[in-house]
C-alpha cells in the first residue's frame, strides 16, 4: 500500500508538468494571433498596466499579512513552539507561505494570459464567433490549468516531505487567506469602476457601454482582470486545496490509511487529465452557441472523469466503490446546481426574461423581482448540497467509523474533480468582456460588437453557473472540514485528558452562542465589502463629473480629446486596498474570539451557523446579480425597448445593485467560509487548552 502512495506521488507531479507544458503551449497559441488594430492595441496596453500596476499594490500588501500571519503560526501552531515540538511549527509555517506563494503565482500568469487574450479575441470577432471563442476559451484554459496543477502539486510536495496532513492545513490556509484578500480586493476594484462606468455613462449621458469618452471605462476592463480572473484563480485554487487537506487529513486518522491517501491523490490526478482531454476536444461551430459549447466541455470532462475514476477503482487494490459513490454524488450534483443556476441567469430562460418586463415599470420592480428570484435560486442548490452530503455520509458510513465525514470530504474532491474546466470556463467571461469593450473602442463595427456581446453574454451566464458550482464545492468542502477540525480538537483533548467531542448538541449554550455569532458573520463580511465598493464609486462618479465639467471637448468626443483613464484606476486601486484586508481580518478575529470564549463546542456551533448562513447568501447574492446583468443584456438586444428605452435604464440599476453582489461578496463568502474553518482547525488545540467557558 506504501508503495501505491508513492506512485501516486510520483504522478502527481507527472500530472501537474503535463498540464503546465499544454498551458505553455496554449499560451504560446494565443500569442501568435495576430493584432492590427493602433486604437486596440494601445487600450490593451493601458489594461495591462493597469492590472499589473494594481497586482503589485495588492501583492505587497498581502505579503506584509503574510509574513506576520508566518510568524503568528511559527510562534503558536499547531501549538505553541515552547511546549510542542518546534519543527512541526516550522514545517507548518513553511507550508502557509507556500500556499500563499502559488496561489499568488497562479493570480499573476492568469492575468498575463487574460490582458494577451483580449485585443486578440476582439479583432478574432471580426472573423465570426468561431475564432473568437477559441481565442478566449483557451486564454482562460492557461489559468484553469495553472491553477489545478499547483494546487496538485503543492499538496503532494507538502505531503510527502511531511508524512503529516494537519501541516496540509498550513498549506490550505495560505491560500485561502491570500484568496480572500485576492477576491474581495480584486471585487471591491471591479465593481467600483463597473458600477461608476454604467451610472454615468449610461444613466447620464445615455453613451455606450465602452465609449472611450468614459473616463472609468479602462479601469472596469482593469477590474475584469483583476476581479474575475486573479480573484476568482485565487479563490478556486483555495477551494480545491481546501477539498483535498480536509480529505487527507481525515483519510490519515482512519484505518487503511495509505489506500484512502492513494484514492485522494489517484482521483484529484485523473480530473486533472480529465480537464485537460476536455479543453483538447472544446469546439465550436461557424455559428455555433458559445454558451452551449461551454457546457457541452463541462459534461464531456465530467463523462471522462467517472469513467477514468471507475477504472482505477476497479484496478487498484484497497479502492472502494463506495467512496467512487460519494465522489459521483458530489461530480453529478455539482452539474445539476450549475444547470438550476443556469435556469435563474441565463437570457433565454424565462426567469431572467420576466425580470427584463418589470424593468418596464421603473428599477423597483427590477430590484424587487431579481432579489426574490435570486432568494428561490439559492432553494436547488442547497437542497443539492444537503442531497450530496447525505448520500455521501450514507454511503460510507457501513465502511466503519470515520468513513462517514470521509465520504462527504470525497463529494467535495468529486465535485472539484474537473475544476480545471470550471476556471477555464470562468476565466473566458473576463476576456470576452473584456474583447467586447475593445471591439467598440476600436470602432471595429456593429457586426463585430454584437458577434463580442454574444460571447460576452455566454460568459455571464457560464460565470454565474461556475460561481454556483464553487459556492456548492465550498459547502460540502466546509462540511468535511467541521470533520478534521474535530479530529483536530479531540486529538488536543485527549491529550489534556478530557472528554472527546462525538456531536455538536445544538442545545448546548456554548454551541448555540457559536451558532448566532457564525451565523451573523457573513452578513457583516458582506456588508463591509459593499460598503467598499460603495464609498470608492461615489468617489469615483464624482471623479467622472469633474473630468466631463473641465475637459473641454470630452463630452462631445472631439478628435484627440482623451480622459484621463489613470485617475479612475487610481481611485479604484487605492480604495480596494484600503478596504480589503478589514473584512477579512474580521471574520478570522471573531473565530479566535468564539473560540477563546467558548472552546471548541462553541466553535463546532460558529462553523455551523457560518457554513449555512454563507452558503444562503453567497448563493442568492451571486445568483440575482448573474439575472440582473443578463437582463440588462436581454434588454439591449433590442427586447422590451432596447437601449436607450426606460426598460433598459431600470435594469441599468438593477445590474449596478447586482454588481457588488455577484463579483465582490458573493463569491468572497465561500471563501471566508474556507478561512474561518482552516483557522479553526488550526488554533484547535489553543482553544482546548486557553477558553473561558467549556
Amino acid at each position: 500500500m506504501e508503495q501505491q502512495l508513492s506512485l501516486f506521488y510520483g504522478l502527481s507531479f507527472l500530472v501537474a508538468v503535463i498540464a503546465f507544458a499544454f498551458a505553455a503551449y496554449l499560451y504560446l497559441w494565443v500569442k501568435r494571433q495576430k493584432t492590427t488594430n493602433a486604437t486596440i492595441q494601445e487600450v490593451a496596453v493601458l489594461i495591462r498596466q493597469g492590472a499589473n500596476t494594481f497586482m503589485r499594490r495588492e501583492y505587497k500588501v498581502l505579503a506584509k499579512f503574510a509574513a506576520v500571519a508566518a510568524v503568528v503560526i511559527l510562534v503558536l501552531l499547531p501549538s505553541p513552539i515552547w511546549q510542542g515540538e518546534p519543527l512541526k511549527n516550522v514545517a507548518m509555517a513553511l507550508s502557509y507561505i507556500a500556499g500563499t506563494v502559488l496561489s499568488a503565482i497562479a493570480g499573476k500568469i492568469g492575468i498575463m494570459v487574460a490582458t494577451l487574450s483580449n485585443a486578440r479575441t476582439a479583432e478574432a470577432a471580426q472573423k465570426g464567433i468561431k475564432p473568437a471563442f477559441l481565442i478566449g476559451f483557451r486564454g482562460g484554459a492557461v489559468m484553469g490549468l495553472l491553477v489545478v496543477g499547483c494546487s496538485l502539486l503543492g499538496v503532494a510536495a507538502v505531503l510527502m516531505l511531511t508524512g503529516d496532513s494537519s501541516i496540509l492545513l498550513g498549506f490550505s490556509f495560505g491560500a485561502s487567506s491570500l484568496a480572500l484578500f485576492a477576491k474581495a480586493g480584486g471585487g471591491i476594484f471591479t465593481k467600483t469602476a463597473d458600477v461608476s462606468a454604467d451610472l454615468t455613462g449610461k444613466v447620464e449621458l445615455g453613451i455606450p457601454e465602452d465609449d472611450p469618452r468614459n473616463p472609468a471605462v479602462i479601469a472596469d476592463n482593469v477590474g475584469d482582470n483583476v476581479g474575475d480572473v486573479a480573484g476568482m484563480g485565487a479563490d478556486l485554487f483555495d477551494s480545491n486545496v481546501a477539498a483535498m487537506a480536509s480529505a487527507l487529513v481525515i483519510a490519515q486518522s482512519l484505518s487503511g490509511d495509505f489506500a484512502n491517501t492513494s484514492m485522494v491523490f489517484c482521483y484529484a490526478i485523473l480530473g486533472l487529465l480529465a480537464s485537460i482531454l476536455g479543453i483538447a476536444t472544446a469546439r465550436i461551430g461557424k455559428n455555433g452557441n458559445p454558451t452551449r459549447a461551454l457546457n457541452s466541455s463541462t459534461y464531456v470532462t465530467t463523462v471522462i472523469f467517472l469513467v477514468l475514476t471507475a477504472g482505477a477503482t476497479l484496478l487498484f487494490e484497497g479502492f472502494s466503490w463506495r467512496i467512487w459513490g460519494a465522489a459521483a454524488v458530489g461530480l453529478l450534483v455539482g452539474v445539476i446546481i450549475g444547470v438550476t443556476t443556469d435556469y435563474f441567469t441565463d437570457d433565454t430562460k424565462p426567469i431572467v426574461q420576466r425580470v427584463a418586463r418589470a424593468s418596464r415599470t421603473g428599477p423597483a420592480f427590477t430590484v424587487l423581482s431579481g432579489i426574490s428570484y435570486g432568494l428561490i435560486s439559492a432553494l436547488p442548490a442547497m437542497v443539492g448540497i444537503a442531497i450530496s452530503a447525505l448520500a455521501a455520509y450514507k454511503l460510507c458510513e457501513p465502511m466503519g467509523p470515520g468513513y462517514a465525514i470521509f465520504g462527504i470530504s470525497m463529494a467535495a474532491v468529486g465535485m472539484l474533480s474537473i475544476v480545471g474546466m470550471i476556471i477555464s470556463n470562468d476565466a473566458y467571461g473576463p476576456i470576452v468582456d473584456n474583447a467586447r469593450g475593445l471591439a467598440e473602442m476600436g470602432g471595429l463595427g456593429e457586426e463585430t460588437i454584437r458577434a463580442a456581446d454574444e460571447l460576452d453574454s455566454a460568459g455571464n451566464t457560464v460565470k454565474a453557473i461556475t460561481k454556483g458550482f464553487s459556492i456548492a464545492a465550498a459547502g460540502l468542502t466546509v462540511i468535511s472540514l467541521l470533520g478534521a477540525f474535530m479530529s483536530e480538537a479531540n486529538a488536543a483533548l485527549a491529550e489534556a485528558g478530557r472528554e472527546l467531542i462525538n456531536v455538536f448538541d445544538i442545545m448546548s449554550p456554548t454551541v448555540f452562542f457559536g451558532i448566532l455569532i457564525g451565523a451573523a458573520i457573513p452578513a457583516v463580511f458582506s456588508a463591509m465589502l459593499i460598503l467598499g465598493v460603495d464609498k470608492n464609486a461615489q468617489r469615483m462618479v464624482k471623479e467622472i463629473h469633474r473630468q466631463f465639467d473641465d475637459i473641454p471637448g470630452l463630452r462631445e468626443g472631439k478628435e484627440g480629446v482623451k480622459p484621463e483613464y489613470g485617475k479612475c484606476i487610481d481611485i479604484a486601486t487605492s480604495g480596494a486596498i484600503k478596504e480589503l484586508i478589514p473584512a477579512g481580518l474580521m471574520s478570522i478575529l471573531a473565530t479566535l474570539v468564539v473560540g477563546f470564549v467558548g472552546g471548541p463546542e462553541a466553535i463546532g456551533g460558529f462553523l455551523l451557523g457560518n457554513i449555512v448562513s454563507g452558503l444562503l447568501l453567497a448563493l442568492f447574492m451571486s445568483n440575482s446579480g448573474g439575472l440582473w446583468d443578463n437582463s440588462k443584456k436581454y434588454i439591449e438586444a433590442g427586447s422590451e425597448g432596447g437601449k436607450g428605452s426606460e426598460a433598459h435604464k431600470a435594469a441599468v440599476i438593477g445590474d449596478t445593485v447586482g454588481d457588488p453582489f455577484k463579483d465582490t461578496a458573493g463569491p468572497s463568502i465561500n471563501t471566508q467560509i474556507t478561512v474561518v474553518s482552516l483557522v479553526s482547525s488550526l488554533a484547535s488545540s489553543l482553544f482546548v487548552w486557553f477558553s473561558l467557558f467549556q
